[in-house]
């Protein structure tokens, strides 16, 4: 796994062993970053369920200005900080160790970020969870993109009940990512 452009281009991350993370490829990172970098530069990304923090080292490697990193496990807490250290990315990064629920209702109240992407464990209701409290934040306006990341095949039909809309679907061989935004209000 490494960082795939920008400054910190081709530097490898560390990932932690086991079976609790599901690093994203190299070619998937790519895709997904293809799809996101017009919007990258300069805007505030959110990393929750960040893993190793490679989605959000690469949207600072490809110029976004901060970027957020939520994580409840110490040792994928300290592999972010390791390779935010390694990558010399710790000045325009905060990282959170605590659940991604407690650190939404923390920092409700800053500004929105521009881009949040989540990479909740499969299939277990955690991104619903997240979509209804982002659904009544401040952290997600109108301008912000919400990147979900699920499983193939993971029951989505609840989405615009949380108040948001996908706009893009891209599927892989075992997941996708569904690209969202705050869904419009109907004048009557």
């Amino acid at each position: 796994m490494r960082v795939i452009a920008g400054k910190a281009r081709s530097l490898p991350l560390k990932c932690i062993d086991g079976f609790d993370t599901r690093p994203t490829t190299d070619r998937i990172k790519e895709t997904l970053f293809n799809i996101l970098q017009p919007e990258i530069p300069g805007c505030r990304f959110l990393d929750l369920f960040s893993g190793s923090g490679a989605i959000g080292i690469e949207a600072l490697s490809r110029g976004a200005k901060e970027a957020v990193f939520v994580e409840n496990q110490r040792k994928a807490w300290s592999c972010i900080k390791d390779n935010l250290n390694f990558t010399r990315l710790t000045g325009s990064s905060r990282v959170l160790l605590m659940d991604a629920l407690q650190a939404l209702y923390q920092m409700n109240g800053e500004p929105a970020f521009d881009i949040i992407f989540m990479d909740p464990p499969y299939d277990q209701g955690f991104e619903k969870q997240v979509l209804e409290v982002l659904g009544h934040s401040s952290l997600a306006d109108s301008h912000t993109t919400i990147v979900l990341e699920t499983s193939k095949n993971g029951e989505v039909d609840w989405i615009e009940a949380c108040g948001f809309t996908p706009w893009k679907i891209k599927d892989y061989k075992t997941n996708r990512h569904l690209f969202l935004g705050r869904t419009k209000v109907q004048n009557s």
